[in-house]
Parts: structure tokens; C-alpha cells; sequence
């Protein structure tokens, strides 16, 4: 049987000397006090592995104690009751207080031996259930998270940011702040993969992703991969001007990783055509409405030419 830290309370002197001598004849280490109210305290203070508690005691009794402890503490420490009542009232009234056994005086070396051994069996398999229950919850955290991650470019996925617009529009709407989205392209990105191949293509992505997120810093915005070469950046209470400005520094952020194209026409780098769209929300507006929006600004700035922003907003 391993040492356990073990708390013994109770106010007869004799029988605490007693079971004192029998919880150190086992190997355990012993603290002691008489009424629950030091208990309280000693629970509190100290790691303990087991607590036996008599229950009627002076200035707090053990039925008032273990529901204290309860109460004061989220950690489960076995609690077995000490009486000299055996009353099928008391044992239930016990277990009802927080108690998770009895043991009835005069005790008995055998069976003190026996409940302390069957603790720690459920101690051994609680700790046990926490640590799979604590794996499980990372394991779920992680899925979570995955679910909301575009697997390519790290950038959160198209669901993610729908889920994300919506509650921004709703936000918005509660706080009366204006919501940009930019929609980004990447410029003739299908002569990209059919002139330097798919993988390349792939880190052209992935090039972009980070040339994105270094642009957009805030907390509360967001950048996600919409699909394909289609980038979508959302910036909370933020009007139309400052959208465009951000949209003209993504642009040029891009530019300025320099990401070789010799098949572009007219750049020999890879270039991105931003549509920004900027609001008040209103109860009529959702997530799809902004999008739409903000895709027409992108088709008009491919229509324009390319490589360039192209703004649209309602003013009210």
C-alpha cells in the first residue's frame, strides 16, 4: 500500500491516538485536528490523499465540515465518516453530506486496512479517468481547430469565416460599427499552376496566406482562404476608407514578396485584384449579402485591369 497524506478528525483524544497508531503502522503520514472547523482549514492548507472525520464533534460537526469542503473545492478527496452510530439514518444522512464512507467504532485495524485500500483503488481510477477526459478534451480542441483551418495555407476555411461574418454583422449591428470585407484574387493564377505546375502553385498560396496575415494585425480580424486563389479578409468597425487603405497595403504587400510570374501580363511578379465592400449592418444584411457585395468590387477591378482595388459601400 503507497503512503497517503491523511487527515484524521475527531475529538476524542483516545481515539484519535488509536487511529493514529494504526494509519502510521501502515506507512501513512498523519495530521490531526478536533472539530470540523479546523478541518476546513487543514483541507485548504494542505494536499491531502484520504480524510477520516468523526462526525460529532464540537464548534463544527463532520456532516457541517464535509459539505464545506465540498463546497470550498473542486478537487474529489475520499471523506469516510467515524461514528459510533451504525443507524441506517446516519449513514445516509452522512453520504448525503458529501461522505463517500463509514466506518462504525470501535475500529477495526482489518477493516481500516481494507476501506483505505479500496480508496485508493478508485483514487488510482479517477486519476486515471481525468487524465483520459483531459486527452479527450485536447484531442476534441485540436479537431476543433482543424475543422476551422484551411489545410493548405493555414488560414482560416471558408465555414470558419462564414460563421465568423455573421456574428461580425450581428456585432456590428448591436454597436452600430461599420463592417469592411475584402475579397482578393490572385491574378491569372490559372496560367500560374499551368506554367510552373500545382506544387508551385501550392507555396504561390501559401506565399500570399503570409503576405495577408503579416497585413492584418488586429485581434479581431480575420483572413481566410474563400476557395482556390480566392482570399477573404474581414475587419471589424472599420469604414470604407480605412478598408481601402488596408486593401492598397495587401496589394502592395504582395508585390513585394516579389513571387516570380513571367507568364503575367504585365508584371513579372504575382499581383492580387481586391474588391472592398464596407457597411453599417442593418437587420436585413447577412453574411452572403457582404460577400456578394464585395465580389463585385473584385469583378470590377478584373475588369479594370487587375492589380488594383476597387471599392463600393451603402452610406447612411
Amino acid at each position: 500500500m503507497s503512503c497517503m497524506k491523511i487527515l484524521l478528525v475527531d475529538d476524542a483524544m483516545t481515539d484519535r491516538f488509536v487511529m493514529t497508531t494504526y494509519l502510521e503502522k501502515m506507512g501513512h503520514d498523519v495530521l490531526t485536528c478536533s472539530n470540523g472547523q479546523e478541518a476546513v482549514a487543514v483541507y485548504q492548507s494542505e494536499e491531502l490523499d484520504l480524510v477520516f472525520m468523526d462526525v460529532m464533534m464540537p464548534v463544527m460537526d463532520g456532516y457541517e465540515a464535509a459539505r464545506t469542503i465540498r463546497d470550498c473545492s473542486d478537487d474529489w478527496i475520499p471523506i469516510i465518516f467515524l461514528s459510533g452510530r451504525a443507524e441506517p439514518d446516519d449513514i445516509a444522512k452522512g453520504i448525503d453530506a458529501g461522505g463517500d464512507d463509514y466506518l462504525f467504532k470501535p475500529i477495526s485495524y482489518v477493516v481500516l486496512e481494507a476501506k483505505i485500500k479500496a480508496m485508493q483503488r478508485i483514487a488510482t481510477m479517477r486519476h486515471n479517468l481525468l487524465q483520459v477526459s483531459g486527452e479527450l478534451e485536447k484531442a476534441n480542441k485540436a479537431l476543433q481547430h482543424l475543422a476551422n483551418i484551411d489545410g493548405l495555407t493555414g488560414l482560416s476555411n471558408r465555414r470558419h469565416m462564414d460563421d465568423f461574418l455573421q456574428f461580425e454583422i450581428a456585432r456590428g449591428l448591436r454597436y452600430q460599427q461599420p463592417l469592411t470585407v475584402i475579397l482578393a484574387d490572385v491574378d491569372y493564377f490559372k496560367r500560374y499552376n499551368d506554367h510552373y505546375g500545382h506544387l508551385a502553385g501550392d507555396d504561390c498560396l501559401k506565399d500570399i496566406a503570409s503576405a495577408l496575415t503579416s497585413v492584418c494585425q488586429r485581434d479581431t480580424d480575420m483572413v481566410a482562404r474563400y476557395g482556390g486563389e480566392e482570399f477573404v479578409v474581414i475587419l471589424s468597425n472599420t469604414p470604407l476608407e480605412q478598408g481601402r487603405l488596408l486593401a492598397e497595403r495587401l496589394r502592395q504587400e504582395i508585390i513585394n514578396r516579389d513571387i516570380p510570374y513571367v507568364d503575367h501580363d504585365g508584371s513579372d511578379v504575382c499581383t492580387l485584384s481586391l474588391g472592398v465592400y464596407s457597411a453599417l449592418p442593418d437587420a436585413t444584411m447577412n453574411a452572403e449579402m457582404f460577400l456578394q457585395q464585395a465580389d463585385f468590387s473584385l469583378y470590377k477591378a478584373k475588369k479594370g485591369g487587375r492589380n488594383q482595388v476597387v471599392v463600393s459601400s451603402i452610406n447612411k
